[in-house]
């Protein structure tokens, strides 16, 4: 039996690789409430995405998918944070505010997973996101969670996480990221 690369499996699932167009395209945002049925379409091919996705390998960090990610280019993602915390729908979000304050953790990307980077990142995040009747709401994300969330609303920027990292750092191969299975870091501060 061959080893099937992190990256073949997550194609295999139907996440869409690295060099696609359609990750560095912005996504288009929806008309709400017009397009709710579309919104709401995509939104469950999401949620099946993530959970085809999720019976292969386990994401103690959370995990979280961008339309874009499964060929799909509108402006919607979900977010599942680590442990049992609901689901986070993202549909036209925009990052509104962002802290001063920045760490630098690994990240992961599901279309492109042989590698993981270091990424500085804010440690708090405001973001407003529009709801399938067309309301806008504001959440402030902190840690863990705006790393996420900042990961996915850069996909439907078309942005990756490459595009992040300092000058001169480079992803670094699975293979040797020792932090799997593991929580970020933070401190309690």
């Amino acid at each position: 039996m061959t080893d099937v690369r992190p990256s073949q499996q997550m194609r295999d699932l139907g996440v869409v690789q690295e060099g696609a167009t359609v990750l560095t395209t912005p996504a288009r945002p929806f008309d709400l409430p017009s397009e709710r049925d579309e919104a709401e379409s995509i939104v469950d091919e999401l949620f099946a995405a993530l959970e085809r996705i999720g019976q292969v390998h386990p994401f103690a960090k959370g995990m979280g998918l961008a339309a874009p990610q499964i060929g799909i280019g509108r402006a919607a993602a979900v977010v599942q944070p680590p442990g049992d915390a609901p689901t986070i729908v993202l549909l036209n979000p925009r990052i509104t505010a962002r802290a001063g304050e920045t760490d630098e953790q690994y990240e992961g990307c599901l279309s492109f997973f042989d590698v993981r980077g270091l990424v500085p990142r804010p440690l708090k995040i405001t973001v407003e996101t529009a709801a399938l009747n067309g309301e806008t709401a504001t959440t402030v994300y902190e840690r863990g969670l705006a790393r996420l969330i900042h990961h996915e609303i850069d996909h439907l920027d078309g942005l990756l996480y490459t595009a992040r990292m300092r000058t001169g750092v480079t992803p670094i191969p699975v293979e040797e990221y020792r932090q799997s299975g593991q929580a970020w870091a933070y401190d309690r501060s």
